[in-house]
């Protein structure tokens, strides 16, 4: 029963990052059908596709009574991304850092990962934070934060002319909409949305069944299987980036994902669900505060993450999951 478990684990993993891959795919043909700009596309159907996995299985988790799977689920994406996928890409090719995006975008992710050390912890009185809740009011406060994110990124876009002008769109709305390939389109929606609540649902049950064979707590099953399975796209996504010398994409896809990660998706959840946590201990947040602390000064010093950098981070998630297993 638990090698079945532990390949329903796969198999739950597999359809979230298809699913998500396809939703994406499917969205994005649909909206330049309809004549969307690119831009639009980007800063929106990827950026949320890529966030997906760990959107479907947190709210999954939430439902299900399994908190800390969903906590430890965006808390271990963030640590995954910051260290292991910044690190792997810094390895492969030493990575450049707009001075913009050291200058705003990192400190945005910086300032959610404190919103969200404040807002699971009543008192410090212990290293665990046992009890304490993610309630809908902090789940609401989160959205807010996100909606901010959301308005400057388009705002910096428009100022930087990355937004289409007014001219631009009346233009592409005169252009005829291509609704060739609509029900091929909706139908991979349809498909990757089923594959993500499927998937998302076998994962979690299978997760929670494996931690209660072996003792193992939820809250390190999500920090560690449930992160790194949902980070997976953006560590492709990231390493082949920086290995093409497009290192902005690499290190704009985990500051993006990061953001989303922890106002989006734990706000969302929060709503749905208050998150009420049993298993997380301050030293996984300040891990998180501290990688990201890290990532920012690397990048701030030289405008780039070079290879010594990157080993250094690799570094930080190789003895953080060694502490993760030696509490198990």
């Amino acid at each position: 029963m638990t090698w079945l478990n532990l390949l329903y684990i796969i198999i739950g993993v597999a359809l979230v990052l298809w699913g998500a891959d396809r939703l994406t795919e499917g969205a994005s043909s649909l909206a330049r059908g309809m004549r969307v700009p690119e831009i639009i596309i980007g800063l929106t159907i990827v950026a949320a596709g890529t966030s997906a996995p760990e959107l479907f299985v947190s709210m999954v988790s939430a439902l299900k009574g399994t908190a800390d799977l969903a906590v430890g689920n965006v808390i271990g994406s963030n640590i995954f991304n910051t260290t292991l996928i910044v690190g792997c890409s810094a390895l492969v090719a030493p990575m450049v850092v707009a001075k913009s995006t050291v200058r705003k975008d990192i400190p945005f992710a910086v300032v959610a990962s404190l919103l969200l050390f404040v807002l699971c912890f009543d008192d410090m009185d212990s290293l665990h934070l046992w009890g304490n809740e993610i309630t809908r009011s902090d789940g609401v406060i989160l959205l807010i934060g996100f909606a901010g994110f959301m308005i400057y990124t388009f705002h910096t876009a428009k100022k930087d002319g990355l937004m289409p002008t007014e001219e631009e769109l009346e233009d592409n709305a005169e252009q005829p909409k291509d609704y060739s390939h609509l029900l091929r389109n909706i139908f991979w929606i349809v498909v990757g949305l089923g594959c993500l609540i499927y998937g998302s649902n076998l994962f979690v049950d299978a997760a929670t069944y494996v931690a209660h064979r072996f003792g193992v707590r939820q809250s390190v099953i999500g920090l560690t299987i449930v992160a790194g399975g949902t980070s997976l796209p953006e560590l492709a996504t990231s390493v082949v980036a920086a290995y093409k010398g497009r290192s902005a994409i690499a290190i704009g896809n985990v500051i993006g994902s990061n953001v989303f990660n922890i106002l989006l998706i734990l706000g969302a959840t929060a709503v749905i669900s208050p998150l009420r946590i049993m298993g997380i201990t301050i030293v996984d947040l300040m891990v998180l505060l501290v990688t990201i602390g890290f990532m920012w000064l690397f990048a701030f010093t030289k405008f780039y993450v070079s290879r010594r950098e990157g080993a250094v981070l690799v570094g930080c998630f190789v003895l953080y999951m060694g502490w993760l297993f030696y509490l198990i």
